[in-house]
């Protein structure tokens, strides 16, 4: 990646929970100090990862790292394999009968076991260094083997060592790892954990903040009845009482960062940074639930300042479009978003919905949308570009 960017993301909530807190009974988050709605950063993240995953249908460099039901370690052993590096030393193997190679060819070997013939007709068992044990033991308990052949593997299992990889293997699953996994190559990942072997720390190019509201926000709360019941002993009972937390309406405001230096180091492509934004232009429109009908959450603005080099010299244009010559904050100070609070509406009434903010932000002191209309984009001066795709 060869520039340097920066972005303001802008959505809105109407009567829905933007981000629970599981400590508050997942009431949606709140700023307890001023009263200013929160969203974590790991819920844009997901939101991202969900669009991936679903646009990509796990193309090959497009996979999820960190996946709903995901067992980590497994990606760790899988870019190893792909490696050809061998994490453990093979189990001594097992001289099995030609009965039982028949009942385990018949069954199907999972991964990491195979059974090999000699020129003497003699079946032997074996267990590969690169198996994931966990995987094989999964298949010993799912699988109809005899108590006969489950021992056995389970004996090549206890026989088997595993290694520490050496700092050269490590850095090439770190490599590989980058290279498999979308989200790993845009937000990093901690990949040193003690049950799979080690693929080291990854900082990703992409970050984010919390996203905050523009005005403080009013947690509302709603009794629901549900008509079937969980319990035999609640079977006689007509309905029970349930709770629904809802926020009626709150604009939140984002702050992003893409460093080209990371994003070299990862394999963060434009490619990559293209998906990146389109998962932010459609972060909500598949993301529909009872806590988030449709429609109730909407992106409204994604403004993307682009640093571009401006020396007449070719070396040191290179390195401005990378560094940037504008701070990340003075661009974000840039964008005012007045809020009702400090200046309350003619009928005294909080806002309801984004039309009620539209006249209320400024780029530079100039209205936004008559500054820079969405598809466009706009030269500020001293190599920034502001880029609108919302």
């Amino acid at each position: 990646m060869k520039n340097r960017y920066d972005f303001i993301y802008l959505f809105d909530c109407t009567d829905a929970n933007p981000n629970g807190d599981p400590d508050a009974g997942n009431l949606p988050r709140i700023d307890a100090d001023s009263g200013h709605g929160l969203a974590t950063d790991v819920m844009l993240k997901r939101k991202i990862r969900n669009f991936v995953t679903m646009t990509k249908n796990e193309e090959s460099g497009f996979g999820i790292y960190v996946a709903e039901g995901a067992v980590l370690g497994r990606a760790h052993t899988a870019a190893f394999k792909t490696l050809g590096i061998n994490i453990g030393e093979d189990s001594p193997p097992a001289e099995i009968s030609e009965e039982a190679a028949d009942r385990l060819n018949v069954i199907g070997l999972v991964d990491g076991l195979r059974i090999e013939v000699s020129e003497e007709d003699k079946h032997t068992l074996i267990l590969e260094g690169t198996a994931d044990k966990k995987i094989v033991k999964e298949w010993i308990k799912e699988t109809d083997l005899s108590n006969e052949d489950a021992k056995l593997i389970n004996d090549l299992l206890k026989g088997a060592k595993s290694r520490k990889p050496t700092r050269n293997e490590t850095e090439q699953g770190r490599e590989q790892m980058c290279k498999d996994y979308f989200d790993i190559r845009t937000f990093g990942a901690v990949m040193s954990i003690k049950s799979a072997p080690n693929c080291g720390q990854v900082r990703g190019p992409v970050q984010l903040s919390f996203s905050r509201s523009i005005d403080p926000i009013t947690q509302s709360e709603h009794s629901i009845t549900r008509m079937a019941v969980t319990k035999e002993e609640d079977f006689s009972k007509e309905r029970t009482m349930g709770r629904k937390f809802t926020v009626p309406y709150a604009l939140y405001r984002c702050h992003g960062f893409i460093n080209p230096f990371l994003a070299n180091q990862t394999g963060f492509s434009e490619d990559d940074l293209e998906l990146f934004f389109q998962s932010l232009e459609n972060a909500f429109q598949f993301d529909q639930s009872a806590a988030r009908p449709a429609g109730s959450m909407a992106p409204r603005a994604l403004l993307i300042f682009k640093h571009e080099g401006i020396n007449p010299n070719p070396e040191e244009r290179v390195k401005e479009a990378k560094l940037g010559k504008v701070s990340s904050h003075s661009l974000f100070d840039r964008l005012q978003i007045e809020s009702f609070e400090d200046t309350p509406s003619e009928n005294g009434k909080p806002a309801r919905k984004f039309n009620d903010y539209e006249n209320r932000i400024t780029f530079n002191g100039q209205p936004l949308d008559e500054l820079i209309k969405p598809g466009t984009s706009k030269d500020l001066g001293n190599g920034v570009t502001l880029i609108r795709r919302i």
